[in-house]
């Protein structure tokens, strides 16, 4: 049997896609192996979101080169490869497949392995060509409704690797959903590059959650729901009314990226802070242990003390259960590269410093407040210690929580099921794990 090994990098959307392929070559008969292990494909899903994605996007390509056999195959996908993807043909020792023809990958590749020359181009370009995932990495499966972005803010390269805004036909994403639900799911997770510009024939983000939450499966399985990353800009009040769903987590990564409306007017965000902070308090008013997440950009041209420290304010104002921070990263193309006033790399540094102390400290007042509370467990590790058996997964507010197992089940049997849980505790470290007990 043909060998193929996946590794991932960036955002929920590259997950996604990752897991949809390799799904369709489970199926096809491949063994999925360790990245890094000899295989007869390797596919590297990369990212340039940053500089720093572009050097990890590198050093994969160099290992799985390194490790590869003489007549293996490496195909890099992604956002990195639609960026450097004249230097990559260049080398000649990788196969490159831009995002539009990245669904295609399982057809080219058998195609390789035939003797058969077929290239990307001659395909017809289709973002939303994958199909539906099957258990093969999480629990938790995965749903593209959206690709593109039409916004340009003034930092971000995405809109220029990834396409403009493009939206999934409802029909599709709904058949997908009962899929995945029949094929075990328990929780479905909507990924997208700017799912709230979502629109297909009148329907918007709002209207296709609506139809999601409300989603009938044979056998009458149920799921629950879980949104990724979204921009704070176009949410209206039924999705408001939605967040009271008996399946709508009480979770959101909502992307702010600084704390200074100077800063967010300078990035062309379509929102101020005034704005986000007013989503933010009619989330926690419907539920005060709402657990809102989100994005910080630290060191943004022309961001001064003053800027800096309302980010920081931002952060303990809004008590943010975690903040995925990142220093600025010119990318060129981007009218953020053309700006004044870059600040240098150690002070990006410095002030990553301090925001990360800030969100540690949020983090942690964040989940205490979780003691106490009893949460929809779903299992996604099952591991042995000291001869007993222990369970760690999500609960409902997407913070890991971690329980002994039941002793009278098998740990085999354990994996992707869902126990009420008692939080009693919250651990000790930057990162902590709830701990818990079945109830």
């Amino acid at each position: 049997m043909p060998s193929i090994a996946f590794q991932t990098l960036g955002c929920k959307l590259n997950q996604y896609e990752t897991e949809s392929l390799a799904a369709q070559f489970s199926q096809a008969g491949y063994t999925i192996s360790p990245f890094g292990s000899k295989v007869d494909v390797s596919v590297i899903n990369t990212c340039t979101v940053t500089n720093k994605a572009d050097r990890k996007s590198r050093n994969l390509i160099s290992r799985a080169l390194k490790e590869q056999p003489d007549e293996g195959l490496v195909v890099v996908t992604g956002c990195f490869a639609n960026s450097a993807k004249e230097t990559l043909e260049k080398d000649g020792r990788t196969f490159v497949v831009e995002n539009d023809y990245k669904a295609h990958i399982f057809e080219l590749v058998e195609a390789h392995r035939r003797g058969e020359v077929l290239l990307p181009y001659q395909l017809t370009p289709n973002v939303f060509g994958f199909t539906p995932q099957e258990q093969v990495f999480h629990t938790r499966g995965t749903i593209k409704i959206q690709d593109g972005c039409n916004n340009f803010c003034t930092f971000c390269i995405i809109p220029h690797v990834r396409g403009r805004g493009t939206s999934r036909p409802l029909p599709a994403i709904l058949d997908e959903a009962r899929t995945m639900v029949q094929q075990g799911y328990k929780e479905l997770v909507l990924t997208g590059v700017n799912m709230s510009r979502y629109a297909w024939e009148g329907q918007r983000f709002s209207e296709l959650l609506e139809a999601l939450l409300t989603l009938e499966v044979s056998g009458g399985k149920d799921f629950r729901v879980r949104i990724s990353s979204l921009e704070p800009d176009q949410l209206d009040e039924k999705m408001f009314v939605l967040m009271d769903h008996r399946r709508m987590t009480p979770h959101l990564h909502l992307c702010l990226q600084s704390g200074s409306e100077r800063i967010l007017l300078a990035m062309r965000r379509q929102y101020t802070y005034g704005e986000f902070a007013h989503i933010a308090e009619k989330l926690r008013q419907k539920n005060p242990l709402f657990n809102l997440t989100t994005d910080i950009i630290l060191g943004f041209p022309g961001e001064t003390e003053i800027d800096l420290d309302q980010t920081l304010a931002a952060v303990e104002d809004l008590r943010f259960g975690h903040v995925h921070s990142f220093p600025y990263s010119r990318r060129k193309g981007t009218r953020a590269d053309r700006l004044e006033n870059q600040i240098p790399d150690q002070e990006k540094s410095r002030r990553s410093a301090l925001l990360q102390e800030a969100t540690d400290r949020s983090k942690r007042n964040y989940r205490s407040q979780l003691v106490g509370t009893v949460q929809e467990l779903l299992v996604e590790k099952v591991w042995n210690e000291n001869g007993r058996a222990y369970l760690r997964g999500l609960g409902d507010y997407y913070v890991p929580i971690r329980v002994a197992a039941p002793p009278e089940r098998r740990p085999g049997d354990l994996w992707n099921q869902v126990f009420s849980v008692r939080v009693t505790e919250i651990d000790e470290g930057q990162d902590p794990d709830l701990v818990g007990k079945i109830v």
